[in-house]
């Protein structure tokens, strides 16, 4: 089978069978198979070498485990680093945790959403819960609208990862089909932040296409004070303009 229909119910019939001890907040179990926690190797040995299982919405309180490529998407470690001068106040930057609503802000406030898609962006909403038919609910971190040079009208929904969360497939499909069902006039563009070691944000711009989501572009930026952006970096900046 390539796929598996469940519902929340079956978790609490199957774990009452087994006498196992369930949390209060069953989304929450899911979420952690999702996004943390690797699948038990009863479950990953049903894939090939090449393939991986995710768990997939499928309305209100229904899933589906799929199988799928085995295209993670986790930052390209040869990919230079861009230095930009921090823009963070300081009593945010005194006060920030090294979590998603931290890596969030240091995007808001040094526009770095601007700076890697090229486009004017403002934040319309700071962590969005909404339905989305056939789906359910939908989490996004942070929706941008961008406009750009031409006046083109643009949806950004952001998804931001730090610690040992890692981005997946299924939030990339889930903020594509919010955009579809709450901003069907604007042109979609999702983009994810990670924080990577020595405070380096990656930033992705995704698609789907044929082969499912994948990688458009990836910029590695940090954020730095004035001073430490050199003359040879704006040097090794104007030779990349030039490419």
């Amino acid at each position: 089978m390539r796929e598996v229909a469940f519902e929340r119910e079956d978790i609490e019939k199957v774990a009452a069978k087994l006498g196992l001890k369930l949390p209060k907040n069953l989304g929450d179990l899911v979420y952690s198979f999702r996004y943390r926690t690797d699948l038990p190797n009863e479950i990953k040995s049903k894939a090939k070498r090449d393939e991986v299982w995710i768990i997939r919405p499928a309305g209100r309180a229904k899933y589906r485990f799929e199988l799928v490529p085995d295209r993670p998407l986790i930052p390209n470690e040869s990919i230079s680093v861009t230095k930009v001068p921090d823009s963070t106040p300081g009593v945010i930057a005194k006060y920030a945790l090294s979590d998603e609503q931290a890596l969030l802000a240091k995007l808001r406030y040094n526009r770095l959403v601007d700076i890697f898609t090229g486009v004017a962006c403002y934040s319309l909403q700071n962590h969005l819960r909404t339905a989305v038919p056939s789906v359910g609910q939908v989490e996004t971190d942070e929706v941008y609208i961008g406009v750009d040079k031409k006046g083109v009208h643009f949806v950004f929904p952001i998804q931001a990862k730090a610690g040992k969360d890692k981005l997946s497939v299924v939030q990339i499909e889930q903020d594509i089909a919010m955009c579809s069902a709450k901003f069907e006039s604007l042109i979609a563009r999702p983009i994810a932040a990670q924080f990577m070691q020595d405070d380096v944000i990656a930033l992705f711009e995704l698609e789907s296409g044929e082969d499912g989501i994948g990688i458009v572009s990836e910029r590695h930026y940090k954020l730095v004070p004035p001073e430490q952006v050199t003359e040879t970096d704006l040097q090794n900046y104007r030779i990349r303009l030039s490419d």
